[in-house]
């Protein structure tokens, strides 16, 4: 799909929090042997949210990063749309919080999205739309999380804080053109949460390969072949990063390198951000990547579904990259906690005999 007129990013920003567990402590506090549970996971740490952060205050750090290097003033954004799958509250949006807080409440449209770990990319392509019509001439696509695992699970080894944002608008003032996308979803049940219950539940290795591997590849080839590229055509691609491993492995199975996948690999050392996964890793090449770079973006939520997305970076990066921290700044800052202060972060008040039900 290309929208009716061309659309691009005009800014963008991430955050991660600077609290961090080691996947061994994760492992200890259990009574497990790290390098027989976890480490094929390929994930050596991961991102904790302070006691005083949620998805509203990284959505809100993010977003003021993409803001200040879009140059725009938050009255002028449209649309406010926030992807995620842990918003603060149950029945009240995110992103009207988000739109006040930054200066863009009033005659705007905001929304939160669901859609698992692909939300994100799904406000994306919601905006992509408004402004590609000509409704709107510049919206914010934001996806965060703090992501949960029942404590014990294997998804408490990877899921983790953090979030990015895009200020999206016309192609001509972009940083980087949106070029085209493609979704591909099924009724694929990998991974869900019933209402009222607090944490998700998982088909294990069902989740890889009728889920992850086959949506995300599904997607790509589609798009590679609606535009006539190839994988040597890009030089950055980003996938979904549920751990470190899964990326790399759909990544040779569709043909790219390790050269094109590891500059936007960052769930090694924060873990899985759930609706910011793709997205972070696209800050993350937005802030190296130069003028003429070919980006191939898929995301993944379960559920399931994959959006590809063929972004094309322009002259403009180099004058906007530098109006805001890059993502190695809150990479770089980091304080380790032990499990205790990880379980009351997550909220983890769980009675002895639910943690058996695990």
């Amino acid at each position: 799909m290309k929208p009716q007129r061309p659309v691009g990013i005009v800014g963008w920003g991430a955050y991660v929090p600077r609290y961090r567990i080691k996947e061994e402590d994760l492992a200890q506090a259990w009574g497990r042997d790290y390098k027989r549970y976890a480490s094929g996971l390929m994930v050596t740490e991961k991102s904790v949210p302070g006691l005083d952060e949620d998805t509203l205050t990284i959505a809100y750090e993010a977003a003021q990063n993409a803001i200040a290097r879009a140059g725009i003033d938050p009255s002028e954004l449209g649309a406010v749309y926030v992807g995620t799958e842990s918003k603060p509250y149950a029945v009240k949006p995110t992103s009207t919080i988000l739109a006040e807080a930054i200066g863009a409440s009033g005659a705007t449209t905001g929304a939160d999205f669901e859609f698992a770990c692909k939300a994100g990319t799904e406000a994306i392509q919601a905006v992509t739309g408004l402004v590609g019509s000509g409704m709107i001439k510049y919206g914010l696509a934001v996806g965060a999380d703090t992501s949960q695992g029942a404590p014990g699970d294997p998804l408490e080894y990877t899921a983790s804080a953090g979030g990015a944002a895009f200020v999206l608008g016309p192609a001509e003032e972009s940083v980087a053109e949106i070029v085209a996308s493609y979704s591909y979803v099924t009724d694929t049940p990998d991974f869900w949460r019933r209402a009222h219950m607090k944490y998700p539940s998982h088909a294990r290795a069902f989740t890889g390969e009728p889920a992850y591997f086959h949506h995300i590849m599904s997607a790509a080839k589609a798009l590679m072949e609606e535009m006539g590229t190839t994988p040597q055509d890009y030089d950055f691609v980003v996938f979904h990063q549920p751990n470190g491993k899964f990326p790399k492995r759909v990544g040779k199975k569709l043909g790219f390198t390790k050269e094109q996948i590891e500059p936007g690999l960052i769930t090694p050392i924060i873990g899985n951000t759930y609706s910011g996964s793709s997205l972070v890793g696209l800050s993350a090449v937005l802030d190296v990547a130069e003028p003429g770079a070919k980006i191939l973006v898929v995301s993944f939520g379960s559920g399931a579904g994959s959006d590809a997305f063929h972004i094309e970076v322009r002259d403009r990066i180099v004058e906007a990259r530098d109006r805001a921290p890059r993502l190695e700044v809150y990479l770089r800052r980091k304080v380790y906690v032990d499990y205790p202060y990880y379980a009351r972060s997550m909220r983890m008040y769980v009675m002895p005999s639910d943690v058996g039900a695990y």
